[in-house]
């Protein structure tokens, strides 16, 4: 996000004259000149190339997470696998879960249709724990404020 600040600063200085349409007396009457001076600044700041770095793998990360959230809810409500959409979530959420398959003695428990996806659990567990070491790893490179 870029945040642009504008600061503008205006100064009027001088005595007003007589106008066109007042009348002027014989005696001879000073007129100083009004000036009006204008000073413009914009400043733009943008996040510094780590805390940029923060927010994608928060991006990424949260996308994994969200795919991984959807296969354990698909298959705890017994989502029809027939189904495109059903399909390619399962499908690029194994990508996901499937390095995490086999720690546990079980990877899901079954009751009725209805499957409760262990390993899915234990995969959202993992990359979230993944993500906070990243993002603890980036903030190393990061400046303290002064």
């Amino acid at each position: 996000m870029t945040v642009e600040n504008t600061q503008r600063t205006v100064s009027t200085t001088g005595l007003a004259g007589p106008t066109d349409g007042q009348i002027q007396t014989a005696a001879p009457v000073s007129v100083a000149r009004e000036t009006v001076r204008t000073d413009s600044r914009v400043t733009t700041s943008s996040p510094a190339g780590p805390e940029l770095g923060r927010r994608i793998v928060v991006l990424v990360f949260g996308l994994i997470q969200l795919v991984i959230g959807a296969r354990f809810v698909l298959l705890l409500l017994d989502a029809r696998e027939a189904n495109g959409l059903v399909s390619g979530i399962l499908n690029l959420s194994q990508l996901f879960v499937g390095p995490f398959e086999g720690i546990l003695r079980s990877d899901a428990l079954h009751a009725g249709g209805s499957t409760f996806d262990i390993a899915a659990l234990v995969a959202l567990v993992g990359w979230t724990i993944l993500e906070v070491v990243v993002i603890k790893a980036i903030a190393i490179f990061q400046r303290e404020p002064v």
